[in-house]
């Protein structure tokens, strides 16, 4: 019987654990992703690297032979904040200073994100 529960646990504690890496991302878990780490965002062939500081701060850099897409500068930096259980952000130049928020979905060590406009991607986060 004690080898049942003991079987029994051991499922219940793999299953939650496979389901942390899988499916949406709640604001607790987007918290912990991101804060104080770097997100490296990919859309149509390009990778944005995102410094995202715990104090509610941002920074991104993208080489200098895409700064003109970006507003004519390779490196912006801004705020952000979740709200909703998705990840928003404000750059103080890039995309015209507008404000966006992306729902996040854990894909193993993968992201998907879908911005508030449908415009998607990937992304995935180093050290």
């Amino acid at each position: 019987m004690k080898r049942i529960f003991l079987i029994a646990a051991f499922a219940c504690f793999a299953m939650t654990a496979h389901a942390a890496k899988f499916g949406d991302m709640n604001a607790a878990e987007l918290r912990k992703a991101v804060a104080g780490k770097t997100v490296y965002l990919s859309a149509s062939g390009i990778v944005l690297p995102i410094a995202y500081g715990a104090n509610g701060t941002m920074r991104g850099r993208l080489k200098a032979s895409l700064a003109s897409l970006a507003g004519g500068s390779p490196i912006d930096t801004g705020r952000w904040w979740i709200i909703n259980n998705q990840l928003c952000q404000r750059w103080s130049h890039w995309l015209k200073g507008k404000s966006y928020c992306y729902k996040l979905t854990r894909q193993g060590q993968t992201l998907v994100w879908v911005r508030n406009d449908g415009r998607r991607g990937t992304a995935r986060i180093g050290g």
